[in-house]
Order: structure tokens, then sequence, then C-alpha cells
């Protein structure tokens, strides 16, 4: 079974319609222990990350928030307690994730959807900022991904991401993958018994633009004031940058 899975999920990936159908498949097994997960596969670094994400967001009183890909809402309730007079929508595409950040929500200001984040079905510039954590990595299509957030987002409006990255030399792409395949396996194995969960991570990094092709994508796309912070020695990044006016 897990040969199989591994397979499909190499198969899977090479489409952005393949990709959509994988993800709703795995993050709803990944779902059942997701937010053990994040820790034990960060080192516990995961929650500090986006604390600095959301250190990094501009002082408004009382912006639409859209966080992407929200799992569970970790960085949901983050944006709810900075922006107590926002509306702050979390996004994802597996059932199971917003189930759960429903159980756990407290705040009323508080929406989940469940959609597609190349398909938000938001209203042109109507949303002052956008988030995710290991959210454009997921997209079916990352560049479908950033022409929808750059269409829902109003001139001047801010993004910010937390991810995965992919160094541009073959060398470093290789032992970075070598080392998320290794950790991600493990961990999948121990809490799902299938190497795949988590041992995904390494996978979706193939098809994803390195560090430079992703800033170029994005300032194509017609985002300014790009930032990027790495993290983990270089695995992780923090990516901020704004729609021009």
């Amino acid at each position: 079974m897990h040969t199989s899975t591994h397979l499909s999920m190499k198969k899977s990936l090479r489409s952005p319609k393949g990709k959509l159908r994988f993800n709703e498949a795995h993050f709803s097994i990944a779902s059942t222990k997701y937010d053990f997960a994040t820790q034990a596969l960060s080192l516990g670094r995961d929650i500090h990350w986006k604390e600095e994400l959301i250190t990094l967001l501009p002082s408004t009183s009382a912006p639409v928030c859209l966080d992407l890909a929200c799992g569970t809402g970790d960085l949901t309730f983050r944006l709810a307690d900075r922006y107590p007079e926002g509306r702050i929508i979390g996004l994802d595409l597996t059932e199971a994730m917003i189930e759960r950040a429903k159980i756990r929500n407290i705040h009323t200001h508080v929406e989940f959807t469940i959609k597609d984040m190349c398909e938000t079905g938001l209203a042109d510039n109507s949303v002052d900022i956008v988030t995710g954590a290991y959210a454009l990595r997921n997209a079916p299509d990352i560049y479908e991904a950033l022409a929808e957030i750059h269409r829902i987002m109003k001139p001047g409006g801010t993004a910010a991401f937390l991810d995965f990255a992919k160094p541009k030399d073959r060398i470093p792409q290789i032992l970075n993958y070598a080392m998320l395949k290794v950790w991600g396996s493990f961990w999948g194995l121990s809490l799902h018994a299938n190497p795949s969960i988590h041992g995904y991570i390494s996978e979706s990094l193939k098809t994803f633009p390195h560090r430079q092709a992703l800033k170029q994508a994005i300032e194509t796309q017609g985002f300014t004031h790009f930032q990027n912070r790495p993290h983990f020695m270089g695995v992780m990044d923090i990516l901020v940058f704004e729609k021009a006016d």
C-alpha cells in the first residue's frame, strides 16, 4: 500500500488537477495529527516562525485578512488576535482541516471556507492582507495562485507566507531533498504508518520554483517590496510582498 501511494504521489504532482486531488486526500489523513506534526517536523520552531510572520504585517485597525491553506487555524487565529476588529477568513481545500479549525475557533470575527486557493471566490480588490503557512508550495499551480492573490488583494495590500525553500543550485537541491525526504518520511511512518504523509514535502519541492525563480514570479505578477527571511539554515523562508498601488 505504501509503494502504490508513493507512486501515486509522484504521478499526481505532475499536473495541477492531480496535485489538487492528491492534496485533498493527503491532508484529510494528515489532519488527525497535523498540529503535532508541524511542531515535530520543525523541532518546535513552527510557532516562532508564525509569530514572526505576524509581526511583519502592517498596523491597521480593521483589515480583511485571508489565510490560505489555513489547516487547523494556527495562523488564522494569530491574525484574529492581531486584528480584533478585522474580518478574518481561513480558507482550506480540506474539509477535515476546516472542521478541526472550527472546533478550535473562539473568535467571533473569524470565518472558514472550503476552497481551492487558485479559485477563492472573493471579489476583486477586496482583501487587505493575505497569509499562508505552507500554502504556496501546496498550490495546484503556483502561478495561478499568485494571479488569484493579486486579483483579490487591494492595491497596497500585503502578503506574507511561510514555507519550505528550494535552493537554486543542483547540489544544495539534492541535499535539501534527501534531508527532507528522510525526516518527513520518518514522521509519516511514526504518526500515520505511511511515509508519503510528510514525505510529500520533499516531493512537492521538485516542482516548486527555486528562490530566485519564485521571487521573479512574484514580481512579474505585479507585486513589489519583496522581502525574504531565511530560517532553519535556509530550509525555510518567510516571504513578504505588497500589491502595487
